[in-house]
Order: C-alpha cells, then sequence, then structure tokens
C-alpha cells in the first residue's frame, strides 16, 4: 500500500507534508505534489498535515487513476524535501475545497 496525492493539490501545493516524510517520497512541478509509490513506506505521516485532504491511502481510491498519475509523475519529476511556498490562490482554494468559503 500508499499513500497518493489526489486533484486536491492541483492549484495549491501547500507542502507542509514533505517536511514530515521519513523516506522523501514527494515530487512537485509547478502545480502540485505527487508521491513515489515505491518510495512511500505508508507511514501515513503525511495525511493529516495537508490542509486540502489531498493524500489519501490508494486502497480508498475510486479507481486507479491517481497511482497511475503519481507513479508516473514521480519518476521525471525533482523530489521536494523542504517545506516551500504555496502558489499564489492556494488559500483561496484550500477555502472553497474545505467548505469555508
Amino acid at each position: 500500500m500508499t499513500h497518493v496525492v489526489t486533484e486536491n493539490c492541483t492549484g495549491c501545493r501547500f507542502t507542509d507534508c514533505v517536511s514530515v516524510c521519513p523516506v522523501s517520497c514527494f515530487h512537485g512541478d509547478d502545480e502540485r505534489l505527487y508521491i513515489d509509490p515505491i518510495a512511500c513506506i505508508d507511514c501515513g505521516a503525511c495525511k493529516p498535515l495537508c490542509p486540502v485532504s489531498a493524500i489519501v491511502e490508494d486502497i480508498d481510491l475510486d479507481n486507479d487513476q491517481w497511482l497511475d498519475v503519481n507513479a508516473e509523475k514521480a519518476l521525471a519529476l525533482p523530489v521536494v524535501r523542504t517545506k516551500q511556498t504555496p502558489l499564489p490562490g492556494a488559500e483561496a482554494r484550500r477555502d472553497v475545497i474545505t467548505g469555508n468559503a
């Protein structure tokens, strides 16, 4: 099993999660983060830190789309090891996703 970053991360890219990852399995591009399913040890430390609930266990997915996307993108993108500034508009998107808008 592994954890997967879903569509809620798109346009946000909050990186609170990467600072607690013991195996540096997060990768990122200009829009979002991805989890390398091979490196992920399924510790779950990242999940409660995601302010937009973008991280889920692969067994909770309705289909394997996000597992496949994470696996593919993680291979091609650099590792993100430290907390970074969220994308512009991320706070507003978070409020919409969490119902606080």
